[in-house]
């Protein structure tokens, strides 16, 4: 089979694999299409220092069973949980992986090959089938999807909550949607890409660039926000979370753009902020996700900039960890949709802003 190899910083190349093996307990998934994740293009300028040479990434997917499994039939259409935790630990028996110790990621653990492949193998207990009904390439937006939902989620939300997203990424646009999931009814979205920004009015959520945030607060969400989520993780957007945000507001922490970050420890002590991390999701915030994206969402259309055949995958990253790519997701695709197509496209969407009719739904 035909897969993409990292072979060192901003360097990928196609290379024929062995195709994957269904051992026990486990499912082979032909891949259909794969998003790249804010993290794989990290990985892939080697700034992290999270992939090795020889690594197939890719853990955003959408797929069909390959061969009947136990409780899978063949052709079945799935995404993946790429959480693997022991299964035996207090946080793996209550399906919080993302606390398990000794967690690690399909397609970031260099012994769980990714999705950017024709086929990959899972364990059975990480797929997650998903409705006919869904539009295919929705389901590989469930993994970004469950960690917006997640980090919302952990700041414990409520509908009379006002929100800030910093950072309007595909992880701060999956925030936000998550937030209206949630119930949350005003949010505004820190941003300073002008593309970004328009995709996020384009789904019904007000949006602002960072030095206009304390008066944009004021005018959008009738004043500081009492909930803040930091999509972006560096020493700026935590200090503007904290500087922002109003008297024992709660700050989610989901991003990781430093690996170390430094901010005024008063700014949290003295005004009884709560700063709280998040990472990746439950097993229950993956499922009623994909649940979730089951029931035909048009305006996920809006988060799928352009499918690119896998065989262009190393020009797709290129393209998107040096910023000139789109403000949206790109994907890859391992097989052709059902229409035929695996040609460059992009996604025209419904034109106009997003209404009210998309902000509930649990």
């Amino acid at each position: 089979m035909k897969a993409l190899v990292y072979d060192g910083p901003r360097t990928l190349s196609i290379r024929e694999s062995r195709e994957p093996i269904a051992g026990e307990g486990k499912a082979v998934i032909t891949v259909i299409a794969t998003g790249i994740c804010g993290s794989d293009a990290h990985g892939y300028t080697g700034e992290t220092g999270r992939r090795v040479t020889g690594q197939i990434m890719g853990h955003e997917l959408v797929g069909r069973i390959a061969h009947d499994a136990p409780g899978l039939p063949a052709h079945t259409l799935v995404t993946v949980n790429p959480l693997i935790g022991c299964g035996e630990c207090e946080y793996c028996e209550v399906g919080e992986t993302q606390g398990c110790a000794t967690a690690v990621v399909i397609g970031v653990d260099p012994a769980l090959p990714g999705s950017f492949a024709e086929q990959l193998v899972v364990p059975i207990g990480n797929v997650v089938p998903l409705s006919e009904s869904t539009p295919v390439l929705h389901g590989a937006l469930v993994e970004p999807l469950a960690v917006g939902y997640h980090a919302v989620m952990r700041g414990d939300p409520v509908p009379d909550d006002r929100l800030v997203v910093i950072g309007g990424g595909p992880i701060g646009q999956a925030v936000a949607i998550g937030a209206r999931r949630a119930g949350v009814t005003r949010i505004l979205v820190s941003e300073p890409v002008s593309a970004r920004r328009e995709l996020l009015e384009r789904l019904g959520f007000a949006s602002t660039v960072p030095d206009a945030l304390p008066d944009a607060s004021v005018s959008e969400l009738g004043g500081k926000p009492t909930l803040v989520v930091d999509a972006v993780g560096i020493d700026h957007t935590i200090a503007s979370a904290l500087q922002n945000s109003t008297t024992r507001a709660r700050i989610v922490l989901v991003g990781m753009g430093a690996s170390i970050m430094t901010f005024a420890p008063y700014a949290l002590t003295v005004a009884e902020r709560t700063l709280i991390g998040s990472y990746c999701y439950s097993r229950a915030h993956f499922e009623s996700t994909a649940n979730w994206v089951a029931h035909v969402r048009p305006e996920l259309d809006l988060l799928i900039g352009s499918t690119r055949p896998l065989t262009d995958g190393p020009a797709a990253f290129q393209s998107v960890a040096s910023g000139d790519g789109e403000a949206n997701k790109v994907m890859l695709l391992s097989q052709q949709l059902d229409s035929g197509r695996v040609a460059d496209t992009t996604t025209t969407p419904v034109p106009g802003r997003y209404s009210e009719r998309f902000r509930t739904d649990h």
